[in-house]
């Protein structure tokens, strides 16, 4: 009995490995065949913008879910909500993808060509006839990607040495040379590819783990859900609660508009937008990607929800930890490598589309534009290259230290990105009217009224286990959903006010931007017709 004890557990151990060398195996061939071939800046960031609908939606629907949304915002809000977490992820399926592609998507793809734009700072740029927003929108980029990025790697890592017993170093080293690799190599193209070979481990792994989770005897089935449903604690949505900004309702309704919306102007994920082939793929792009966001998103939330049936109060050691624990519990020895792997392919997808990204924008919004004006695409797209491995090791090196303020600053990372663009890009796809000024409103605005806000939450909610300023820092990063939403309404109003008492741009400008977008749009009236 004892020896087969045994050997099962080799087996486990043995199946972990062989399951992530394989997938290491895949990435280094993706990257290998699908290797630029030309120095070409379009060919490198863009794939020469002839990317098919079902790449494009898995490119999105990957970076939009990392791990963090399996551990982190599964995990904690799961335990706080119960099933009510779920909505969390369908709203995300709804909100952030099928309404975000219809929104954004064909308009993003004709205004960037018109405009010939290959990056968020470029397109508000040439947008609004501004080049010196080129230097501010890729200052807000690198600044609050790399301490995303380095979150994601630190907590990666933790859960990466947990598994597979390996000291967290060499952790941080093995995620930061698997993006590097393909994203040097390959580019978008291969990215994307890797992208779509990930999803698919997302999608079948996230199914599995879901049903181990509901036949385990914890859940049983219908019986840990009904229990769940039962309680006085948990239900189809939250209770209101006391107090507005502690209310459950209120912080539940805030994550759905943050995690919801934010995603509508994040500059990894309308980067999407830019290299699409044309309708037809937006078209099967947007049905693929809410599929995948459904069956992802859903499932990550809906696994987090059910911690409660593996971890109680009393063996309760931090959110972060409550997942984790539910797995190695509910799952055997050999699904874990799925798993990982899994919660790997979640997280190196959205790391590479971070580090491509921040890259993109120092390359071509800051050094192309303004440092050496005269840069042939050769000298930036080796430039570009270097800087992605220049971004996943700063990220991985402050991965390595462990640095607390790098793992709350992550919170902020996508609300105070959202809200810096979220108004100039959005309403700039569709208004004529939206100015320059506006556009250096709302970042700006953003900008001043997160760190306000840090301040003001901070006084009012101090972290109790700290004093002084520190506890005013930490207590007001605390609330960085809140300020997030916030962040982003302010931006789109201060861009429709502003807009409304500024010059608005060059009337040559505006045709350029908007050539074709009124024919496209009748073209679609006659063919559904």
């Amino acid at each position: 009995m004892k020896s087969q004890l045994i050997a099962a557990a080799v087996g486990s151990e043995v199946a972990k490995y062989l399951t992530l060398g394989a997938y290491i195996l895949v990435l280094a061939l993706i990257a290998i065949i699908k290797k630029v071939k030309k120095n070409s800046i379009d060919e490198f960031l863009l794939a020469n913008r002839n990317m098919n609908g079902w790449l494009s939606a898995f490119a999105y629907g990957a970076t939009y879910f990392s791990a963090v949304v399996f551990v982190g915002f599964g995990g904690k809000f799961g335990w706080s909500w119960g099933l009510a977490a779920t909505w969390v992820g369908i709203t995300n399926a709804v909100l952030g993808t099928l309404v975000a592609w219809l929104v954004l998507a064909d308009r993003t793809r004709m205004i960037s060509r018109n405009l010939d734009t290959k990056t968020m700072p470029d397109f508000l740029a040439k947008r609004f006839g501004d080049k010196k927003l080129k230097i501010a929108g890729s200052l807000v980029i690198f600044i609050f990607l790399v301490p995303y990025s380095a979150s994601v790697y630190q907590g990666l890592g933790a859960i990466f040495e947990l598994t597979f017993g390996l000291d967290f170093i060499w952790c941080v080293l093995i995620l930061a040379g698997i993006t590097a690799v393909y994203l040097f190599f390959g580019g978008y193209l291969a990215s994307s590819i890797a992208d779509f070979f990930q999803g698919l481990i997302m999608v079948f792994g996230t199914i599995t783990m879901i049903m181990f989770l509901l036949k385990s005897p914890e859940v049983n089935w219908g019986e840990g859900l009904s229990a769940l449903f039962s309680s006085e604690k948990f239900g189809l949505f939250p209770p209101a609660g006391d107090n507005l900004i502690t209310s459950p309702l209120f912080n539940w309704i805030i994550i759905i508009m943050l995690t919801s919306f934010g995603i509508w102007a994040l500059p990894q994920s309308i980067h999407k937008f830019y290299a699409i082939k044309d309708r037809a793929a937006i078209k099967k792009g947007l049905i693929i990607s809410t599929v995948f966001s459904f069956v992802v998103g859903g499932g990550a939330y809906f696994t987090g929800s059910l911690v409660t049936r593996f971890v109680s109060p009393a063996e309760f050691t931090g959110f972060d930890s409550l997942v984790p624990t539910m797995i190695n519990e509910a799952l055997p020895g050999a699904l874990l490598g799925l798993v990982v792997v899994l919660l790997l392919s979640a997280s190196i997808s959205t790391l590479a589309a971070l580090s491509l990204t921040s890259a993109s924008t120092v390359s071509v919004d800051f050094y192309k534009a303004f440092v050496r004006k005269n840069a042939s695409d050769k000298e930036t797209s080796i430039l570009m290259r270097v800087l992605c491995i220049v971004f996943v090791a700063v990220s991985a090196i402050l991965a390595y230290f462990r640095i607390d303020a790098i793992v709350t600053m992550m919170s902020l990372s996508w609300g105070l990105i959202a809200g810096c663009f979220m108004g100039p890009y959005v309403l700039g796809l569709y208004s004529k009217r939206v100015t320059a000024a506006a556009a250096w409103s709302s970042i700006i605005g953003s900008v001043v009224l997160t760190i306000g806000l840090i301040a003001l939450f901070g006084f009012l909610y101090p972290e109790p286990n700290f004093s002084g300023a520190v506890a005013v820092i930490k207590g007001g990063i605390g609330k960085s959903p809140i300020i997030g939403v916030s962040s982003m309404i302010f931006s789109l109003l201060i861009t429709i006010v502003v807009s409304l008492f500024t010059k608005p741009p060059k009337q040559e400008l505006i045709d350029r931007a908007f050539n074709g977008i009124g024919k496209a749009k009748a073209a679609a009236a006659e063919s559904a017709e």
